[in-house]
């Protein structure tokens, strides 16, 4: 029986910072330390960030762990890590040493390569979930193959892996440096059968990726091995992603709620159980898996979420943008409108190279309004979408650094008139990473209620906004296709 000395350790690997955070089985924080990290932008499409420094920042904030834990550090149970899903990266498998930077999920390099390709959509949804798209690790990794001699060198001697960033971080922190890619993470490299749980032969064969140089398939919940925090031996028990992870933060997933989770992109989850459900313009992905279960949503992508504020704070910097940005959510009323392609658009519009427009911009007040509504118009094109395939939810939670504004999260409720349910902790990825660690015990209590954005009656302007947004879209659509 779990007691509150027992301890939970998760690593939260994400787009701007890693963390390390420790919870008690009352899920309960106890430490959280953080890094920050850095992107790197060489060229346009291009996303990475270092390798090894992302792999040090987390070792560092182990080390700030165990030293703020002290001897309590001996009560940490077992560990769980929730990273970004579709970065990727080579390494070296005889030191773990990076052979390649970490490319992002953002990062669109191999675009024209990937769009020669003859995929039958249908047939690449059915068997992956996915899309065939620049954003997942296939042609990433086929272009750090062609492009990298660090890579072929090792692949001609025999030493290089492969794959989700995950397992290069699994390898590099385990004391056993074994190579496995947990499934949430294999399934966002358009090489992973979501019906067979494996490596697909097909797919592996049509993007040149010889199966031996990928880590083994396991399910989220495995025996992945060990992490040295302190003088202990600490089993990881989860491998996982940051969306699917949020999830699971206040306890196991709500089958009448949709999941909404803000960060570098925004993320909207319904839960389908153990069934798969396939909606032509959205993703049929997998959030947890052991060995006798796995668990699937339906999910919408937008990859311009805090990623579109970047974008404009470097076109029109500002001072405490944070502590402004809540006031001009409540007084611009007539911001212009922000066409927002930042890295491309996910679903339900799949264009992995559209330009971003601000149009007819405004002061620099209504400019960041525009980016925020943006996000909000994203999220509904997709939550309309999911109804054409799925029963309407009950309500919407959010989570996640940009759900803090609550001109964000009014903005949605208004727009998809449903309830929004925002948590007092919206950094949702540790917890729900914890509680996956702790076996999902049945007491994880959400121990302060968070607050609900109901739909207003009156929401014309806004309609209005996203009608003429929604065209403003589909024109420069049909226009770049031309």
């Amino acid at each position: 029986m779990l007691t509150n000395k027992n301890l939970f350790l998760t690593i939260d690997q994400g787009g701007h910072a890693s963390r390390v955070m420790v919870f008690n089985a009352e899920g309960d924080l106890v430490t959280h330390h953080q890094c920050e990290i850095t992107s790197q932008r060489p060229s346009p499409h291009y996303v990475e960030h270092d390798a090894a420094a992302m792999l040090q920042s987390i070792r560092n904030c182990l080390d700030k762990t165990v030293e703020e834990l002290g001897d309590r550090a001996r009560y940490i149970e077992a560990a769980g890590i929730a990273t970004q899903r579709s970065n990727v990266v080579c390494w070296d498998r005889q030191t773990g040493e990076a052979l390649s930077p970490i490319i992002s999920w953002q990062d669109t390099r191999n675009f024209q390569w990937m769009a020669q390709l003859e995929m039958d959509r249908d047939e690449i949804h059915r068997s992956t979930g996915l899309f065939p798209s620049p954003h997942y690790g296939a042609s990433k990794l086929r272009w750090c193959l062609d492009n990298l001699d660090a890579v072929k060198r090792a692949r001609d001697e025999g030493r290089l892996f492969c794959g989700p960033m995950s397992s290069y971080i699994v390898f590099n922190l385990l004391q056993e440096n074994n190579a496995y890619a947990d499934s949430v993470s294999a399934s966002r490299t358009l090489l992973w059968n979501i019906n067979q749980k494996d490596w697909d032969d097909s797919l592996l064969e049509r993007f040149g990726i010889a199966r031996e140089l990928l880590p083994e398939c396991v399910p989220t919940r495995h025996e992945y091995g060990h992490l040295s925090i302190g003088d202990n031996n600490v089993p990881l028990k989860i491998v996982t992603g940051d969306q699917s992870a949020a999830m699971y933060a206040y306890g196991d997933v709500q089958y009448e709620t949709a999941y909404i989770n803000v960060g570098t992109g925004a993320f909207i989850s319904r839960p389908s159980g153990h069934s798969m459900i396939y909606a032509r313009r959205l993703l049929t992905s997998v959030i947890y898996s052991e060995d006798s279960e796995s668990q699937y949503v339906l999910e919408g992508t937008v990859n311009g979420g805090g990623s579109a504020i970047d974008w404009m704070q470097k076109h029109f910097p500002v001072e405490d943008l944070w502590k402004k940005l809540p006031e001009w959510l409540k007084t611009e009323t007539n911001p212009p409108l922000f066409l927002n392609g930042i890295s491309g658009l996910a679903a339900p519009y799949w264009l992995a190279d559209f330009e971003t427009e601000l149009l007819h911009g405004g002061d620099t007040a209504a400019n960041y309004v525009a980016v925020i509504d943006s996000i909000a118009f994203l999220l509904n094109a997709n939550v309309q979408e999911m109804l054409k395939f799925s029963s309407p939810p009950q309500q919407l939670q959010i989570s996640g650094g940009l759900a803090r504004l609550d001109g964000l999260c009014q903005r949605v409720a208004d727009l998809c008139r449903l309830p929004v349910y925002r948590p007092k902790e919206c950094e949702a990825t540790a917890r729900g990473a914890a509680y996956l660690a702790a076996g999902k015990p049945s007491h994880w209590p959400e121990n302060q209620h968070g607050d609900w954005f109901n739909p207003s009656f009156n929401t014309t302007v806004l309609d209005r906004r996203f009608l003429l947004w929604e065209q403003a879209m589909l024109q420069r659509m049909r226009k770049e296709a031309a």
